[in-house]
């Protein structure tokens, strides 16, 4: 017999980090809701506009808030499923100290707009490092290590899930960060274009699956029957629920991206599999819920199990609707609206939010070694969230359906009905500010609870008690190995063999075999998503077809590149797509759809995933380089109804010129064909410069400095590339490379300052009725 003891003081400082993180995220969410009905809010400040406060809530709220209560759960549950202490305490604290540092990091990177600007993986490549190194080299070492020295045989089913979860997310988190730096906190994605998209949705589904799910489907595995004291419902269902969950869902991700210039065989191969999806999805909800059978009269007076219950039963709703939004014809109305947020929200407030707010009441006496401060604080928690989510979401599928509607409204004579972007967004706004109002009631819970643990906390013993535990080492043995006899019920019935032996087989012998070798196991989970993700990446890079070249696109100027990274850096994507779908409003609305040979210099893409502005496909050309100033200076005064922020400060904030060489030799390096720019960047992009100035002055734009206007400002810079976006597919092809033309190629700016181009763009009217 071997004596330990649990180390739960790690699990102390993951679930007191839950909470106080959880009230940042939570509170960052409703700045950002309330950001979009009061634009005007923090003018000036440029840390503090939504489209970087967007990115800051979403990492705050998966990784902060959820990735600590997931922490937390893992450290409390693997060591008593494991009769061990974990590993090392070291690797414990590293791994704590270490993510802590991981999420201040971003809190203080993204509202600066250093940001990678794809979706769930914002945060630069040094920051990606960090989380490797803190994930796989601290967390996963700490948690395989105690598998490996445990004194308790068997696996039980939320380990699996667990595996799964640090297997899967190593993989995503690798292969969706491979960057080129150029900069301590500057890099471009080695993807472009369409298969940056791919990569981007394979990885943002499958954050989404091995993030938000797996690891709290283990931990509803085994906090819901420890709450209900209760078995699980089925065994056999767990097996089938994790395998097949974990070989689907790694193929649904490009379901994210139907009707874009992703090839059509990607986005139907996920929509088939999201589609499947669905039956482990509800396999694994209904063994939650029937786990409680017997013991639904403690639901009436515990609220761990309510907040259990709700939580499981958003699981099952968030999991039925997923797939039902990635089935085409519904998608086609779906994306792009808010009805994709309130999805997105019922599963991280109802199914995320729920469970980790139950484990946590329910490891509060455990932890703190005394009483809950008080129960019916709890279940006012729980009834206050519930309504808030409601709140939420309901205003905010509304909302959702009302703006696909409206985009795709045609009269009679084939008319938009609503031409104007910002009606839709008008229509809308009512029902923002009662999601302001459901929000604010779910972080009153947040607080309620912070109160409560708190409470609980100062009631704690002077000194924790730590149990000494005793448990035969794990001795050393031959593989197990099922009895391969039929049963006794069908031993002598008149059955085809295959039959008996099927029935041999569902007994599932095998797996229990599995389920005492973790190194095999893990093996085989990786086996299952690798070669899953590999069926998908690998002819989406190799069949050229994919992605046809279109013989005019250019790559950006050194102007325009370095204004695109600007507009990267704004978190523009969060608000504006660029990707016009082949629909005829769409088309009517935007102009031509989008090709998937346009975005072949595009690292990272700028598909966006949702219309809070209008789509800017083709928005190069639309509007003068006058308006585009206005706009960034006053939104408000180019349309009144806009719910766009200032962003006066690009109209005072200098760029670095010198810098654009660094751009201009990465892009280089992946692919971009540059000659005299690679070593005359600075010069280039001066020139094109005063360009873009001269003609915002011509037009009536202002003067500074006594001469003419600054023309090394960023929104200099942003201009350029708005008036380039989406241009290029209608340019001239040249005949001859060496045939003389009567103007600039594309993507060159001419040599003489003073000869302004009198182009479509400069006849624009300043003051027209913008869209945006």
């Amino acid at each position: 017999m071997e004596s330990f003891s649990y180390d739960d003081d790690i699990s102390r400082k993951f679930a007191v980090a839950t909470i106080v993180w959880g009230l940042i995220a939570t509170i960052a969410g409703l700045v950002v809701a309330l950001l979009l009905v009061l634009p005007k809010a923090f003018v000036g400040l440029e840390w503090l506009t939504f489209g970087r406060l967007r990115p800051l809530h979403t990492n705050a709220a998966i990784f902060a808030f959820a990735g600590n209560g997931i922490f937390a759960a893992i450290y409390y549950s693997t060591q008593r499923l494991c009769k061990a202490r974990m590993w090392s305490d070291v690797l414990s604290r590293l791994h704590f100290w270490g993510w802590q540092l991981i999420i201040v990091a971003a809190a203080v990177t993204l509202p600066l707009g250093i940001t990678q600007s794809r979706e769930y993986a914002e945060l630069e490549w040094p920051i990606d490092l960090a989380i490797a190194v803190v994930w796989l080299g601290f967390f996963g070492v700490n948690f395989f290590m105690t598998l490996i020295k445990r004194r308790e045989r068997h696996l039980y089913v939320a380990l699996w899930f667990y595996i799964a979860t640090i297997v899967t997310v190593t993989v995503l988190h690798v292969f969706n960060n491979l960057v080129v730096p150029i900069a301590a906190f500057k890099s471009y994605s080695v993807y472009a274009g369409v298969q940056d998209a791919f990569m981007q949705w394979w990885y943002g589904h499958n954050a989404v699956a091995f993030f938000l799910t797996t690891p709290f489907l283990g931990l509803m595995y085994y906090f819901l029957p420890k709450a209900a004291n209760r078995p699980v419902f089925s065994y056999k269902l767990s097996i089938l629920h994790f395998w097949s969950l974990v070989f689907i869902y790694i193929w649904a991700g490009p379901h994210h991206l139907h009707y874009t210039a992703l090839p059509e065989w990607a986005s139907s191969l996920g929509m088939l599999f999201s589609v499947m999806l669905w039956m482990p999805s509800w396999g694994g909800m209904i063994n939650g819920l029937l786990t409680l059978r017997g013991a639904w009269q403690k639901v009436a007076v515990d609220p761990v199990l309510k907040f259990f219950v709700v939580g499981v039963t958003f699981y099952g709703m968030s999991t039925f609707e997923g797939p039902m939004l990635s089935v085409k014809s519904v998608n086609a109305l779906s994306h792009y609206t808010d009805w994709t947020i309130a999805h997105v929200h019922s599963g991280a407030l109802g199914w995320n939010g729920m469970m980790t707010f139950g484990m946590l009441y329910w490891l509060a006496p455990r932890l703190f070694q005394t009483k809950l401060w008080s129960v019916k604080a709890a279940t006012l928690h729980f009834w206050i969230s519930t309504i808030g989510i409601l709140m939420y979401i309901v205003p905010i599928y509304i909302a959702g359906l009302t703006q696909g509607l409206m985009w795709r409204a045609m009269d009679e004579t084939g008319q938009l009905v609503y031409p104007d972007f910002v009606e839709t967004i008008s229509s809308i706004a009512p029902m923002w500010w009662l999601r302001v109002v459901g929000g604010a009631l779910f972080v009153a819970g947040v607080v309620l609870m912070v109160v409560n643990y708190f409470m609980t906390w100062l009631s704690r013993p002077s000194t924790y008690e730590v149990p000494v535990y005793q448990a035969p080492r794990l001795a050393k043995q031959a593989d197990y190995r099922e009895p391969a006899e039929v049963s006794e019920a069908i031993k002598d019935a008149p059955m085809l063999e295959a039959a008996k032996k099927l029935d041999t087989w569902s007994r599932m012998g095998w797996h229990r075999r599995w389920e005492r070798l973790p190194v095999r196991f893990t093996i085989l989970v990786t086996l299952a998503v690798v070669i899953a993700s590999l069926f998908e990446i690998i002819p989406t890079f190799l069949i050229r077809s994919n992605v046809p070249t279109i013989a005019t696109v250019q790559p950006y100027t050194p102007l325009e590149l370095a204004g695109r990274d600007i507009f990267v850096s704004e978190g523009c994507y969060n608000c504006h797509s660029q990707m016009i779908r082949p629909m005829v409003a769409e088309t009517k609305r935007y102009g031509e759809y989008s090709k998937p040979g346009e975005f072949v210099y595009d690292h990272p893409f700028q598909w966006g995933s949702r219309r809070i502005g209008p789509d800017l496909a083709r928005e190069g050309g639309k509007q003068s380089n006058l308006w585009h100033w206005l706009h960034l200076e006053d939104p408000q005064s180019v349309n009144e109804a806009s719910v766009m922020p200032s962003y006066v400060h690009l109209l005072d904030t200098a760029i670095d010129f010198e810098k654009i060489s660094d751009r201009v030799w990465a892009a280089h390096m992946l692919g971009a064909e540059y000659d005299e720019e690679l070593t005359n960047a600075p010069e280039i992009a001066r020139k094109q410069a005063e360009l873009v100035a001269a003609d915002i002055v011509s037009q009536g734009g202002p003067i500074k400095r006594g001469e003419l206007m600054t023309y090394d400002t960023q929104a200099v810079a942003l201009i350029a590339y708005l008036q380039r976006i989406g241009t290029d597919i209608f340019a001239t092809p040249e005949a001859d490379d060496s045939a003389e033309t009567d103007g600039p190629a594309p993507g060159e700016v001419p040599e003489d300052v003073d000869a302004i181009p009198e182009v479509a763009a400069g006849q624009a009217d300043p003051q027209s009725d913008a869209t945006g």
